[in-house]
């Protein structure tokens, strides 16, 4: 799931044991329509509302013939996206980017727009309205929303597998330039990154370590673009691309097996599985990285929201969860690892890298 992190929720003030009786009641009115926002920011994408302003401003009866949409509910479309801190409106009818709207934009450097284009899509949404459904029975939503589950209707569907890892990529874009200075990867000869997708991770940790060698290891969906991906970066030579499945196998030659926002996608039947083969052609010198949030014993009152909710997420559409440091060394024990440390990447990440060597 996606590393963002919003610099501060105002949507969602810091919890207070007593407000003002109108404060309490606008933050939760804020909230009950939160599905709202979301799905005005899923219109201005599949629009291409941010990337149709650009720079500077622009008439919105414009913009509208643009879209072939009617004038008036376009201009309502683009107030409410000023009311979300999107765009601004300088002068009446007339509408710029703002610097969280341009995120939206495809050509920015540091683009969220597949991110918001994919967490946004109806796909994913049905799901979400059968929520208490998953609360009451432990199971993905999707699976009976769409009749498969969430990677098998992917595989179904190329335009929305495209979309899906292009919206990895830009999730892990982040974490791609910290990793490399977390952990020392120059005592490694080979790192296989499992479930590795287009390889922007992996690329990242490569950059960073010539000495260093690779696997991106996925199913053919997940590696689709990974080719061109390392061909731009020069890797072509150090990396090496293997098809296949994390719950058959793992690729053996590599003395170091990174999972990124892999293990949260599962339970924890399946997460033992993805570790036991793992497990059985690491050497034992080897190690084993997980890159995941952790999460707190207890929900306290700084509580980072997104990571709760992207264990929601993983509840109704993959039925995955995310974990407490204990759930990851419950995980690794069972497997045939212990874990030997957990370090939290510098802040506004959410993730941290926790390393496990085989015993």
């Amino acid at each position: 799931m996606p590393d963002t992190q919003p610099q501060k929720n105002l949507a969602h003030p810091e919890p207070q044991q007593h407000l003002p009786a109108d404060q309490a009641r606008n933050a939760l009115v804020t909230l009950a329509y939160g599905a709202m926002a979301s799905h005005t920011v899923g219109a201005a994408v599949r629009l291409g509302v941010v990337d149709r302003i650009g720079d500077g401003a622009r008439a919105a009866d414009d913009l509208a013939a643009e879209c072939a949409a009617q004038p008036r509910s376009f201009t309502r479309l683009l107030r409410a996206l000023t009311g979300l801190g999107l765009l601004t409106e300088p002068t009446p009818g007339h509408f710029a980017v703002t610097a969280v709207g341009a995120q939206l934009r495809g050509d920015m450097p540091g683009s969220l727009r597949s991110v918001a284009r994919m967490f946004t899509d109806p796909t994913m949404l049905r799901a979400w309205e059968c929520l208490d459904d998953s609360v009451r029975t432990g199971t993905p939503a999707f699976d009976a929303v769409h009749g498969t589950d969430f990677f098998g209707y992917l595989a179904e569907h190329p335009d929305l597998s495209a979309e899906f890892n292009a919206a990895m990529s830009q999730a892990t874009r982040h974490t791609a330039e910290l990793l490399p200075t977390a952990f020392p990867f120059e005592r490694f000869g080979t790192v296989a990154d499992l479930g590795g997708g287009d390889g922007t991770l992996l690329a990242g940790v490569l950059r960073a370590h010539p000495a260093l060698r690779g696997i991106v290891f996925d199913r053919a969906e997940g590696l689709a673009q990974a080719g061109p991906r390392l061909a731009a970066e020069g890797l072509t030579d150090r990396c090496s691309l293997v098809t296949g499945d994390f719950f058959a196998t793992a690729p053996e030659g590599a003395d170091l097996y990174l999972l990124k926002s892999v293990i949260h996608d599962w339970n924890d039947e399946q997460c033992g599985q993805i570790l036991g083969h793992v497990r059985r052609v690491v050497p034992d010198h080897g190690r084993l990285l997980i890159v995941e949030p952790v999460l707190p014993d207890v929900a306290g009152p700084s509580a980072d929201v997104i990571s709760y909710l992207s264990d929601l997420n993983m509840l109704v559409n993959v039925g995955g969860r995310e974990r407490t440091r204990e759930d990851f060394e419950r995980l690794c024990g069972a497997a045939g690892f212990a874990v030997r440390s957990v370090t939290a990447l510098p802040r506004p990440n959410r993730f941290s890298v926790i390393e496990a060597e085989p015993v």
